[in-house]
């Protein structure tokens, strides 16, 4: 779960109800640090903040600055829009709450929108949500409405001393991150369809049909919303008119980009799988119904006999046979399943038995 960093911002970077005059740097910031390669990060305060949104160099070579916000609060997206160094469509895109993913480069900027998982507690429930970015060579700044356990993962490897050489590293290992957690989602999603598979194998009459589609159809409304989501982030990498900075052009594209797509061909696959047992699920469930059908057709064959003696018999009229008898009855019953028996040795035959 993306929580508060274990070392707090200064007194002024927190969102307190008694400064409400002005707007603060820190307007909805839940942390910012600035990151040197080998060393833990240092916290900012305003002044490095303001420092740092303007566009001057973080203290210390090889260093970098990190600002993440929480953009769920009006303030802070007002705060975003009015960040110095990046241009309008950036402050833009830090801003938006739409859903859907892009990734654009201006110059030596790289933004976009790229997707992630919520906070729940269980893998089942994992929402899809979004968080925005702006990377420069010496500046990320992330945006999210809701907590992304991705970037506080990061985070938390970013409290070790093997910090990351630049901000694009950030993005890149968020994105693996990101394939990871999917391909956790496809394995749990795999073994749904074995179990599944082995109730289609084990058919007879006591299969449930209901408990089977219920998992298939969970797996591939599951898969469906994955595919949605992964196939316009491969899009974006395979796309030959993205044209990243060179400083960006490894750390974001190349390595994300093979992990992206691998994860994209595993759910394909289980997709495919999928369908295969719903064909097959299909193919059962006509089986069944043919089964039935054909016993039911069987007893309303060997019945008709039957059924035209008890007409026959059933008819008022007078001079009726064995109307006379004792055991007219048992009699009439007798011919009935003689006639039912010649019914199905007919049946027999005919090989329709």
């Amino acid at each position: 779960m993306e929580t508060v960093p274990d070392f707090p911002l200064t007194d002024s970077a927190s969102l307190s109800s008694d400064m409400p005059s002005a707007p603060s740097v820190s307007n909805g910031l839940v942390w910012a640090i600035a990151c040197q390669p080998g060393h833990r990060p240092v916290r900012l305060d305003d002044e490095q903040i303001v420092h740092a949104l303007d566009g001057g160099s973080p203290a210390g070579p090889e260093s970098w600055v990190w600002l993440h916000y929480d953009i769920v609060h009006t303030a802070s997206r007002a705060h975003i829009q009015s960040i110095p160094c990046l241009p309008e469509e950036v402050r833009l895109a830090l801003g938006s709450t739409d859903r859907g993913t892009n990734v654009e480069a201006e110059g030596d900027i790289v933004y976009g929108a790229l997707p992630g998982f919520d906070d729940a507690m269980s893998e089942d429930d994992k929402n899809l949500s979004a968080w925005r970015f702006a990377v420069l060579p010496n500046l990320l700044i992330t945006t999210r409405r809701q907590p992304v356990p991705a970037l506080g993962m990061v985070y938390r490897v970013l409290q070790r001393s093997d910090s990351f050489d630049s901000p694009a590293e950030v993005v890149d290992y968020t994105l693996l991150e990101f394939a990871d957690t999917v391909r956790r989602n496809i394995a749990m999603l795999d073994d749904k369809l074995d179990r599944a598979e082995d109730l289609l194998l084990t058919l007879d009459q006591h299969t449930d049909f209901g408990r089977i589609s219920g998992l298939i159809g969970r797996v591939r409304r599951r898969s469906t919303e994955l595919r949605r989501v992964i196939s316009p982030v491969d899009r974006i990498f395979h796309n030959e008119d993205l044209e990243l900075p060179e400083w960006a052009e490894d750390d974001i594209r190349d390595r994300s980009q093979r992990q992206i797509h691998a994860a994209l061909d595993d759910l394909l696959a289980l997709q495919d799988r999928a369908r295969s047992l719903q064909d097959e699920l299909a193919s059962g469930q006509a089986e069944e119904t043919n089964r039935r059908l054909y016993t039911v057709s069987i007893v309303t064959t060997l019945m008709l006999p039957a059924t035209f003696v008890t007409g026959f018999f059933g008819m008022n009229t007078g001079g009726m046979f064995l109307a006379s008898g004792e055991l007219g009855t048992v009699e009439a019953g007798g011919i009935c399943f003689i006639f039912m028996m010649i019914t199905w040795l007919l049946l027999k035959v005919m090989k329709l038995l």
